[in-house]
């Protein structure tokens, strides 16, 4: 059985506020119920390991989000992150970064798992992100020295995204720019409309909206 390695965000804050954050849960129960359905396994991950900060646990109607959320298994997966020292990335057939606003604040910058995606990536693996998830790609930097959006056309969570949600002010940085000055090329559409970039063995979603549409894109690439 394939697995999927999960990366999710220690950062329990939105920015240096006190605002309650982490993992935005839907962005990844959606796509996680698009991998289970295609048979594929799971881990999550974060540097530190242990139980990670997850919000939008609440919103009314969501029946996937709320389903995964349930689930004994993912609820012990979730309190119980493997360490990023912990993970053999030879076991993952893929890597999926779902979004959140506090993997602004630690993924965004952190080298460990950056060099583990590269060495996934380089030897035929896929990469994946949604919405803020993207930021996780930043530091990726390649065996020849360069980085790995260099080359790579992606897209990820916009400015006017950021204004409607009231984040603009509170953010560490505005993803959008750091995409867009670090990749051959961001892309966006409306804000809020589905939008999914598969750039080779790269994929990237631009918003919650486009959770379930990275995870067939993934299941695509995997199959």
């Amino acid at each position: 059985m394939k697995k999927v390695l999960i990366p999710v965000t220690n950062h329990a804050t939105l920015g240096d506020t006190d605002k309650t954050n982490g993992t935005y849960a839907p962005e990844l129960t959606h796509a996680l119920q698009v991998l289970l359905e295609a048979g594929l396994d799971y881990d999550i991950a974060s540097i530190k390991g242990g139980k990670a900060p997850l919000y939008g646990t609440d919103i009314e109607g969501d029946s996937v989000n709320e389903a995964i959320l349930n689930n004994e298994e993912f609820q012990n997966r979730i309190n119980n992150t493997l360490a990023v020292s912990q993970v053999n990335i030879d076991d993952y057939a893929a890597v999926f970064y779902p979004g959140g606003f506090g993997l602004l604040s630690d993924l965004a910058m952190n080298e460990d798992f950056a060099k583990l995606s590269a060495k996934h990536y380089e030897g035929g693996g896929i990469l994946a992100a949604v919405c803020h998830g993207p930021g996780a790609l930043l530091p990726i930097t390649l065996s020849s020295g360069e980085k790995l959006l260099a080359s790579k056309f992606v897209t990820g969570f916009t400015r006017e995204e950021e204004i409607d949600f009231g984040t603009l002010a509170d953010i560490p940085f505005l993803l959008e720019e750091s995409l867009a000055r670090s990749a051959a090329r961001y892309s966006k559409v409306q804000p809020w409309g589905v939008f999914v970039i598969e750039d080779e063995r790269v994929i990237t979603g631009q918003n919650p909206a486009s959770a379930h549409a990275v995870g067939e894109a993934l299941v695509r690439h995997l199959a």
